[in-house]
């Protein structure tokens, strides 16, 4: 196991806790014979159950995700055959549905995405704060006021990085 990210380093940290999750689920994945299919894939799969096609730009809204997040994802999905993408009412929108594959892992999916938020439950029982509670806080304080601004706050001068003495 690889030693944890410095405190001060905190994205690489949240990215290390992502590889943890996601690495795990897709290890849980492989051992259900879906070496194919990845853990960002889920919401994805379980939006489209649920509300039947949609258009990638909906998609994305539903799943809180942006439009290129979701493009990817979605190419991801159709080459492992579990979307298909027709196009939409406009020459821009691509339309996204199920595949037949996708509907015969339907009971797999459901049943590992049951199994990893009763995991997910374990664990938050376990932090000082669930981890999804803490991250929505988290998303709140930024969009009231972003991480952008608040490095400004710090004196921070823009344009600095060319090496050139200023003024």
């Amino acid at each position: 196991m690889t030693a944890a990210p410095d405190r001060e380093a905190l994205g690489t940290l949240l990215r290390h806790v992502l590889e943890l999750l996601d690495g795990d689920v897709a290890a849980v994945y492989a051992d259900l014979d879906l070496a194919d299919y990845r853990p960002r894939f889920s919401p994805l799969v379980r939006v489209l159950l649920a509300d039947g096609p949609l258009a990638i730009r909906d998609l994305a809204a539903r799943v809180g995700v942006t439009h290129s997040a979701a493009s990817q994802t979605v190419a991801q999905m159709s080459r492992a055959g579990l979307v298909t993408l027709s196009p939409g009412a406009d020459a821009r929108q691509r339309i996204v549905s199920l595949t037949d594959r996708a509907d015969a892992l339907r009971p797999v999916i459901e049943a590992e995405w049951a199994a990893t938020t009763t995991a997910m439950r374990r664990l938050d029982a376990e932090l000082p704060v669930p981890l999804a509670d803490e991250l929505y806080a988290v998303l709140a304080a930024l969009r009231r006021r972003p991480l952008r601004d608040r490095i400004a706050d710090t004196g921070l001068a823009p344009g600095r990085a060319t090496g050139a003495p200023p003024g």
